[in-house]
C-alpha cells in the first residue's frame, strides 16, 4: 500500500528534507509519497514542525501520527485539533549537537577560559583551575539530550549530578529527583546546565528563590527553554554577584529583541539558538523507523505524554 507522508515544516526546509526523507522511508522498506502539497483527506502521516503550515489537523481525517522535527513540544502539545499520537525529535545529529555544545560551554567556565580571551589590559594574572574530578556540574532534566550530556562529563571526570521530576539512574552520575532532590542539586551546583521541557511545573523553574539557593559564584547554561529561568531574577542575582555568569541559547521572544538587557549585560553570553539543531539525514531515520513502528503495530520511539506536556 502506498502511504502519503504530508511534510509539515518551514517550507524553506522542504528541499533539505525531500532525498533524505524518501531514502529513509524507502529503506526501511516502504511505499511511500513524500510531499508538501497532498490533500489533508489523503494524509496518512504529518512530519511537522510548528513553524509550518499546519496547526489545524481537523481536515485530516485519516491521519496515524504527527512525527515532530523538533525536540520541544511546546507550541502544540495542547492544540486542542491533535487527536493522534505524536512524537518529539531525538536524533543522533541533535544529541551530538547538544552534548558538543554543552561540554564546550562547561569548559570554557571550568578553566576560566574568559579572563583570557576577553584581556584588553594584558593582565598576567593566573589563576589555575581545579581538576575536573573536583568541579561540581549539575544537569537539571535527565531525558535524552540530558544524560548524553551528563554521561559525556561524567567521562571527562567531572562530578556530575543530575535532577529529574522521577527517579532515574545513569551510571557515574549522582541522580536526585523531586522537591528535595532539587534543592539538594542546587546547593552544591557551580555549573548548572538547564534542560529541561518547558510545562506548567517548569515554566519559571530558577526563580529568585531557587537562583538564591545556588552557592555564591555558579555559573548557567541554559540550552533547553528560554522561559525556565525568570529574567528579571536572573539580572538580579547577576548583578549582585550571587550568579557569576551565564550563557544563554533560548529566549521567550527569538529573535532575542536588540534592546533586551542580556545583550549588553557584561556577565551574559548570548548565543542565538545555535545549541544544537535537527539535522535531516539523521532525523530521516527516526521518521522512517516511527512510520515503520506505526505500520507494525509497534510502540512509538519519543512518543509525546500529552498529560505530563512533553
Amino acid at each position: 500500500m502506498m502511504l502519503n507522508v504530508l511534510f509539515a515544516g518551514a517550507p524553506a526546509r522542504w528541499d533539505d528534507y525531500r532525498r533524505p526523507l524518501t531514502d529513509a522511508i524507502s529503506a526501511a522498506g516502504l511505499k511511500a509519497r513524500v510531499a508538501t502539497d497532498i490533500p489533508p483527506g489523503e494524509v496518512d502521516y504529518i512530519v511537522y514542525a510548528p513553524n509550518g503550515p499546519v496547526q489545524d489537523f481537523t481536515p485530516y481525517a485519516r491521519l496515524r501520527a504527527v512525527l515532530g522535527l523538533w525536540a520541544g513540544v511546546e507550541k502544540v502539545v495542547n492544540n486542542p485539533t491533535l487527536r493522534v499520537p505524536m512524537t518529539r525529535m531525538v536524533d543522533a545529529g541533535l544529541r551530538a549537537g547538544m552534548v558538543e555544545y554543552v561540554t564546550g560551554h562547561v569548559l570554557r567556565y571550568h578553566l576560566g577560559m574568559d579572563a583570557q580571551i576577553v584581556n584588553p589590559d594584558h593582565a598576567w594574572t593566573p589563576a589555575i583551575p581545579p581538576l575536573a574530578r573536583d568541579r561540581q556540574v549539575a544537569i537539571l532534566g535527565l531525558g535524552e539530550l540530558g544524560t548524553a550530556c551528563a554521561r559525556t562529563l561524567a567521562r571527562l571526570e567531572f562530578r556530575v549530578s543530575g535532577w529529574s521530576r522521577r527517579p532515574k539512574t545513569v551510571p557515574a552520575v549522582t541522580s536526585l529527583h523531586g522537591d528535595q532532590g532539587l534543592r539538594d542539586i542546587l546547593a552544591t551546583a557551580e555549573i548548572l546546565v538547564l534542560l529541561l521541557p518547558l510545562t506548567a511545573a517548569t515554566e519559571n523553574l530558577l526563580d529568585a528563590r531557587r537562583l538564591g539557593q545556588l552557592p555564591r559564584g555558579a555559573r548557567i547554561i541554559n540550552p533547553g527553554r528560554g522561559a525556565l529561568i525568570d529574567d528579571d531574577a536572573l539580572l538580579r542575582a547577576l548583578d549582585s554577584g550571587h550568579v557569576a555568569q551565564a550563557t544563554l541559547d533560548v529566549f521567550r521572544q527569538e529573535p532575542l529583541p536588540p534592546g533586551h538587557p542580556f545583550w549588553s549585560h557584561p556577565q551574559i553570553t548570548v548565543t542565538p539558538h545555535v545549541a544544537s539543531e535537527t539535522r535531516p539525514e539523521t532525523a530521516a531515520l527516526v521518521i522512517a523507523e516511527n512510520i515503520r513502528r506505526a505500520e507494525a503495530g509497534e510502540e512509538l520511539l519519543y512518543a509525546v505524554d500529552r498529560a505530563e506536556g512533553y
